[in-house]
């Protein structure tokens, strides 16, 4: 949304009052949930049967907020306190190991949450973004550093050090930094 390419009607977890919430923040007109993305309906925690799962990290990787733990090819579980039920980690799993347990009652959208705990899960969410592009970010000097180290470790009659050669060279392996990062970022 903050990107432009979403529109404010997408947030099933905060409801109608989230929706208007968004408009007047944003100065868009108000509209109702679109139902393609969900409905409003009582605050859920992902509950992963332990049984079934195989340890695959992907729901790891599709929490945006990290409450859950585990590790590769070892069984997972999830963090309660730290689950927004955003439901993400569900189509991330491949045996359809988790579920979604209701734990508000009645209160829906906006009323589902309290202020202490929409500020903890936004907390989690931008240092969440953070470890990712600190990752990201990391993987990209590591991969620069390595391919630099490659062209020092080239024979001298085989180096071109021409500025124009070392510009293109050094434009292709930007291209393909670039294009990893924008495959890393989609959806």
């Amino acid at each position: 949304m903050a990107a432009g390419e979403a529109d404010i009607d997408r947030c099933p977890p905060g409801g109608a009052e989230g929706i208007q919430r968004l408009a007047a923040l944003t100065g868009r007109p108000a509209k109702p949930l679109d139902p393609a993305h969900g409905q409003e309906r009582p605050r859920a925690l992902a509950v992963i049967d332990e049984a079934w799962c195989i340890g695959c990290t992907l729901c790891i990787k599709a929490c945006p907020v990290d409450c859950i733990v585990g590790a590769s090819k070892r069984m997972h579980t999830v963090i309660d306190a730290q689950c927004t039920g955003c439901e993400l980690c569900v189509p991330a799993c491949p045996v359809d190991c988790i579920a979604m347990v209701p734990v508000t009652g009645e209160r829906t959208g906006w009323a589902a949450w309290s202020t202490p705990d929409a500020q903890v899960a936004r907390e989690r969410y931008d240092f969440h973004r953070f470890r990712v592009d600190r990752a990201a970010r990391e993987n990209d000097e590591r991969l620069a550093a390595k391919a630099a180290q490659k062209l020092a470790d080239l024979p001298a009659h085989t180096q071109h050090t021409d500025p124009a050669t070392i510009e293109r060279k050094r434009a292709v392996i930007e291209a393909a930094l670039a294009r990893a990062r924008a495959r890393r970022e989609i959806p």
